[in-house]
């Protein structure tokens, strides 16, 4: 990849970043959340499941404004929005006041999901343009093996208040490399007025485009199955293993390390095998993987050990379908690249907030109950690919 788009790569994962950092490291937060707010463990979680809800409609608004009046301007406003809702979130008297910061927060996280894509698709197209996408994945990874440590690291001398004063400061910093680093990449004369007609004729499109859904859903599944994983495992971990904050964030750490490690192939196995290929593999391998691990551990054989060495070899199939699925759903659709992107996301989010509802009342706080509920989502994503997209070669 040229210098140019490496650094562009490199920024847009620097300003990703921060959406993921503001859950990651409020994770081990968690059962303290709830303990001083006077809730239970469901309560404290929904502080997530707002966050994930509001993100994923947020994203129809600031995809057709990025199509609209540029790049910059949707990330200014979203980041805006974060900051003011980071300051509320850290004032919370109550667990509903902190739900709907939360909410707020996701509201203006939004744009840094939606948007970068978008410029990506700017920038580059096919291979190149999933070289991007692990390029920023790079700078993503840092969220969950460092951001949980983070929190916990605040923990130790403040408290969770504490966390949301670190995410602000990092939302300044975001803003400041929007105004007077980022470029913008969508000239004017390329820019489409946002109109409702148009708007809703692009979703249609979309929404009948067999492929495109096809591949939404795969990354949507695959994320539900994380969204799974974060909504459960500082409950499983401490709760059954008995692990403190700073040895849930380890463990959390090692579990995220197969996911962004092999996202960083995805790029060159494209090149090499073609991105059809190298996404019907990996769902493939995820699903399969999953499923392993979830009869390893109903057959009792749930130590950490094999939680963790089993969870890290099945996230390493789901980071080389992820950055694979977003850039081949984009790549037909360049003249919406926003809608598309912001459409995909939400859907993307709605599907993981609808999993952590649909397996919620299942999960016990236990290895045996969260791993056959990542597992569903694996199912269901290689579903997605078999129904949807025909022509990948799914076994081959």
């Amino acid at each position: 990849m040229r210098d140019p788009l490496f650094r562009m790569a490199l920024l847009l994962g620097l300003l990703s970043a921060v959406g993921p950092f503001a859950i990651d490291m409020y994770l081990p937060a968690l059962p303290q959340v709830a303990s001083d707010l006077g809730t239970t463990e469901a309560g404290a979680a929904l502080t997530l499941t707002s966050y994930f809800i509001v993100f994923g409609f947020a994203q129809m608004i600031y995809g057709p404004m990025a199509d609209a009046v540029g790049r910059k301007k949707p990330l200014v406003i979203g980041v805006a929005i974060f900051l003011a809702a980071t300051v509320a979130a850290s004032l919370a008297p109550t667990i509903g006041w902190l739900i709907a910061a939360r909410a707020l927060q996701g509201l203006g996280a939004a744009t840094l999901m939606a948007v970068p894509r978008a410029v990506i698709r700017d920038m580059a197209t096919g291979p190149a343009a999933a070289r991007m996408m692990a390029a920023i994945m790079i700078v993503i990874s840092v969220s969950p093996m460092l951001a949980p440590l983070t929190g916990s690291a605040v923990m130790a001398w403040g408290g969770w208040r504490e966390i949301f004063a670190v995410l602000a400061a990092a939302a300044l910093l975001s803003l400041g490399l929007i105004l007077f680093v980022l470029p913008e990449t969508l000239p004017a004369e390329r820019r489409r007025p946002v109109r409702l007609a148009a708007m809703t004729a692009g979703a249609r499109r979309l929404l009948s485009d067999r492929r495109f859904l096809g591949l939404t859903m795969i990354g949507g599944f695959g994320m539900a199955s994380f969204f799974v994983f974060l909504a459960s495992a500082s409950f499983v971990y401490t709760r059954q293993y008995g692990l403190s904050p700073t040895g849930f964030s380890l463990a959390f750490a090692v579990n995220a390390v197969g996911f962004f490690t092999a996202s960083q192939f995805a790029g060159r196995l494209a090149e090499r095998f073609g991105m059809e290929r190298v996404i019907s593999l990996a769902i493939t391998g995820f699903a399969g993987l999953s499923l392993a691990l979830s009869l390893v551990v109903l057959a009792g054989f749930d130590a950490l050990a094999v939680v963790i060495a089993g969870l890290f070899v099945a996230n390493a199939c789901l980071g080389l379908v992820m950055p694979t699925a977003m850039v081949m759903s984009l790549d037909p659709h360049p003249d919406i690249a926003g809608l598309a992107s912001s459409l995909g996301g939400t859907l993307q989010m709605l599907t993981g907030g609808l999993m952590i509802a649909v397996t919620g009342p299942l999960l016990d706080n236990t290895a045996a109950t969260m791993v056959p509920a990542i597992t569903l989502c694996a199912a269901l994503a290689w579903a997605a690919a078999a129904a949807s997209l025909p022509r990948l070669r799914l076994l081959a």
